[in-house]
């Protein structure tokens, strides 16, 4: 699911040092496979002897029932057999994954890999570039951002699966009980719809997890942050405490140290209690929040309604993005136009795509399923009838393009809990914690043999 990311980010416990992320990828090609591109693109030739040659692929991934997926693409080629195998989500997915690579041998053909752990992949050369197998053909089919977090450069590092555009969920009952007739449109306006709702019903406009790192990031992305880059080498850029993110970090903090929001840890008991119990009057979140909420606080349907994220700016509209990924092809792939097809097929499909948004409830960054009325012009009782996927297609549009991530997150998201998640949960200030935070990662890159822009 797209809000791994949010469970990666709580659970690592474990720094993987970039030392043990240098891995030597096997060389693609031979055992009788298809035979890797290296500087000339694949030919057609290539691709449909290569799809027509008695093959096996293994596909890791955690999405439900993508096994529906694969027998499309089974159907459509036959003589490729696909073994779907879930290892685990999150962290436990990519240690089997790093490992296997460490071993040489037991590594899949295809792997799921959400957007901010792409770069460390690359820097340990464990990735197929989908450049010369047609990859770039394609890109128009995405949305822009999207498109960006598997392509930052030149090369194509894996194919867009699902994305978390931001907004906001709201119970609009709480909020008229507290006066508040539409949802605030700008960030000023919901710090003061904060208080009319805790001083009229009691409850939180919403909830800052303490140690969620995707949330307050994708804040900062909305804000036009830019806290990570990476050039695909060795030099990367780290700015977490800039003006901009520390104008969010002030926001948060005010609205907490007047005791208008929570900080209960996200997705814990409490916390589904709180969004089923009205403690939360709203939860900022992505465009995989809305079907999630729907399980957790199911009786509470036709209260919540959903909106734009509010603005730094009014007339503004901008968004930010938490949780998604891709399905890259290893470079270990002894198979890998078969496996690039794989992958393309899965997420490019028209039938496999849209099925992806409607089944498995993938909020999807290809724009033919975005606009496609199947999709798009689905009513939700739970919000009142409301058009949701169609606002998050809107969404979707305005999240910066250029937003980029370091190729050792892992130990991004551990530094984040020690210092930012800390402050959070004893209601400290978060702008003075982005300095730590940024003298941390800067020491910790520089220990790994970066350079520090």
């Amino acid at each position: 699911m797209a809000m791994s990311a949010s469970r990666t980010a709580r659970k690592l416990g474990v720094i993987v040092v970039v030392g043990a992320l240098a891995l030597t990828a096997c060389s693609p090609g031979g055992g009788g496979g298809d035979e890797a591109a290296t500087t000339d693109d694949i030919t057609a030739e290539q691709r449909e002897e290569a799809l027509s040659t008695p093959t096996e692929l293994t596909f890791w991934t955690w999405v439900p029932d993508i096994e529906n997926q694969v027998a499309l693409f089974e159907e459509t080629y036959p003589e490729i057999d696909v073994t779907v195998e879930n290892v685990g989500q999150g962290l436990p997915h990519y240690q089997k994954l790093r490992s296997a690579l460490e071993a040489g041998e037991g590594a899949p053909d295809v792997a799921q890999i959400e957007y901010q752990y792409i770069p460390s992949f690359v820097l340990s050369e464990a990735l197929l570039d989908l450049t010369p197998y047609g990859a770039s053909e394609i890109e128009d089919d995405y949305v822009g951002w999207a498109w960006n977090q598997v392509a930052p450069g030149e090369q194509v590092w894996g194919i867009p699966q699902d994305v978390g555009p931001m907004g906001n969920l709201y119970r609009e009952d709480l909020l008229t009980q507290a006066g508040i007739t539409e949802p605030p449109a700008t960030w000023e306006e919901y710090a003061t719809a904060a208080r009319a709702v805790k001083d009229t019903t009691g409850s939180y406009i919403s909830n800052l997890g303490a140690t969620q790192a995707g949330q307050l990031i994708g804040f900062m992305w909305q804000r036009g942050a830019k806290p990570f880059g990476y050039d695909g080498e060795q030099t990367v850029s780290i700015d977490v405490n800039s003006d901009e993110a520390k104008e969010v970090a002030t926001y948060w903090t005010d609205l907490i140290q007047e005791d208008l929001i929570s900080v209960d840890v996200d997705f814990q008991d409490q916390w589904y209690q709180g969004l089923a119990s009205g403690k939360y009057a709203g939860w900022l979140t992505a465009a995989w929040g809305p079907v999630f909420l729907q399980g957790t606080a199911e009786s509470t349907s036709g209260l919540w309604r959903a909106a734009p994220l509010p603005q730094w700016e009014e007339g503004d509209n901008v968004s930010g993005n938490w949780g998604g990924s891709s399905d890259a092809v290893l470079a270990s792939s002894e198979n890998p136009i078969a496996a690039y097809e794989l992958a393309k097929f899965i997420n490019n499909d028209d039938a496999s795509a849209l099925s992806l948004a409607t089944e498995q409830f993938l909020f999807p960054p290809q724009t033919s399923v975005l606009e496609n009325a199947e999709f798009a012009d689905q009513e939700s009782e739970f919000y009142g009838g409301q058009k949701v996927n169609e606002l998050f297609s809107e969404i979707s549009d305005t999240v910066d393009t250029e937003f980029q991530w370091l190729p050792f997150m892992e130990y991004v998201y551990s530094s984040y809990e020690e210092t930012i998640g800390t402050v959070i949960a004893e209601k400290g200030d978060i702008a003075a914690a982005l300095d730590d935070w940024q003298d941390q990662l800067v020491s910790y890159a520089e220990s790994q043999g970066f350079t520090v822009e």
